[in-house]
This record gives structure tokens, sequence and C-alpha cells, in this order.
């Protein structure tokens, strides 16, 4: 709603510029930095005059820019200073870093690790951030002809820190085999294919041919006991299927998303 009149100055702490007393004068201009200003009463304002604090009413009174004093000034008498005080029964603007979130009306955790949303409410940060990343690593190699998966050398521990995060699988190694299919997936620590499949991810291979492989998945443990991951490797066709390799390295890492 707009203001009937002349808005009030919200904290606006004023000292206006220096006056020079005229002999026989009692009304004078008040202005800051040159510029006319007008208090909202005699009552926001500190005056002093011959060093002596001035009661407003009746000491002096003030009309718009022009402050009047009871009776006309002479040679000799100084006005020390006028302070414009604003809005007394206003706060104004705060000072800086004087807010402390004590003061602060907004509901939830007020900690380090929240931050205050839009609507008034301290919260967590939001899903999809990266809480922590893991890496396995191993040169040796693993054969088999067997058309069921088995456990390679390759593992990962991580330990979710929550029961609705995600774990983001990645791995990669050499793949060789005698020709035909070979497949590789991840397991977890129950033997349990993680994948939800019972095929793996599926290569195929030339005799004698070394293929860099790399996969991925996004697995939902709903768990935060510590959890091994491990790669698996299965041929298709009964044939001796290698994967990593003493000259190389296979990487698997788990990198756990918040929800």
């Amino acid at each position: 709603m707009a203001y009937i009149g002349r808005e009030p100055q919200v904290g606006n702490f004023q000292v206006c510029d220096a006056i020079s007393v005229v002999n026989g004068q009692a009304a004078y201009t008040m202005q800051v930095g040159s510029v006319n200003v007008s208090p909202e009463t005699a009552n926001h304002m500190l005056v002093s005059l011959n060093g002596v604090l001035q009661a407003p009413g009746s000491s002096y009174t003030v009309s718009g820019s022009t402050i009047t004093f009871a009776s006309n000034l002479v040679t000799g008498d100084v006005i020390n200073f006028i302070h414009i005080l604003g809005s007394v029964l206003d706060l104004g603007v705060p000072s800086d870093s004087t807010v402390s979130l004590a003061k602060l009306t907004a509901t939830g955790t007020k900690n380090s690790t929240t931050f205050l949303r839009g609507d008034n409410t301290f919260a967590a940060a939001g899903g999809g951030k990266v809480l922590q990343a893991v890496q396995g690593t191993t040169t040796s190699t693993t054969s088999t002809s067997s058309t069921s998966f088995v456990v390679t050398g390759l593992t990962v521990d991580i330990t979710p820190a929550a029961t609705s995060s995600k774990i983001l699988l990645m791995a990669c190694g050499v793949l060789q085999g005698g020709g035909g299919v070979s497949a590789v997936s991840f397991f977890d620590d129950n033997n349990s294919e993680v994948t939800g499949t019972t095929n793996g991810i599926i290569y195929t291979e030339e005799t004698g041919h070394r293929e860099n492989v790399s996969f991925s998945f996004l697995h939902s443990p709903s768990s935060t006991n510590e959890l091994t991951y491990k790669v698996c490797l299965k041929n298709g066709n009964g044939s001796a299927t290698h994967f990593a390799g003493a000259s190389t390295k296979a990487t698997i890492i788990a990198i756990e998303i918040g929800a």
C-alpha cells in the first residue's frame, strides 16, 4: 500500500552538513551532501547547540527540511551537529555479519550440511550427488571354459551411507577367448547377479583375439552393510576364455549416488 504523504525513512541514519549560524536567525535548512533532507519528526533527531543537546518540540521544531530553534541564534552560537535517526521503531537493514542462524524463522536442521531453500526451510542437498567412490584392480588372469559364471580376481568393497543410495558399478579389462561367445557380469557378495539377468554382458570373440571391454550397471542394494561386488566370467561354448591378464590391469569402480 502506498503512503499518503512522505514515506518513513527506515534506519537511514544521517549526519547533516555543517550549518553556519546567521545572527538573528532561527530557521535553517538541513542538508546531507548538499541535498535537502527531511526528518520524520523532531523526535527522530539529535541536535547539539553550543555543546548542549536540545529538547525536541520545545527547543526546536521541524517542518520538512527546515529546523527552527525556539529563539533566534546570534553570532557566536554553534550548531555542533544535527543527527537524523530515521525510523527508530524499525531496525531497518542490519549490519553485515550480524544475523545468526538462531535469528531466522526457517524450519529444519540448521548446520553446515544443509542450505536454506526458497520455502524458508533448511534441507540437505538434493539427490544425485556423489557420496563416495572406491576402486579395485587386478593384474591376475582368470581363465575358464565353464558355461556358468565364475568369480574373477576383480572385486571392490563399499559401505553405503544410506539405504536409499544407488551404486554405480563400472569395470574394464581385457577379454581373450578361443572363439565364440563369452560374457561378463557383476555379482554381489551373495553370489547373485546384480544386473538381474542370467547371461550378463555378452561379447563375441575371434580365436586368439584380445578385446578391451568396459561395462557398467546401476544397482540399488537398499543396504548400509559393507558390500562386495565382483566381476564374473563365463564361456558360451566351452572354449577357454581369459579375463584381465598379467600384462594389463583390470579395474572395477563403485560410486555411491545419494538419493
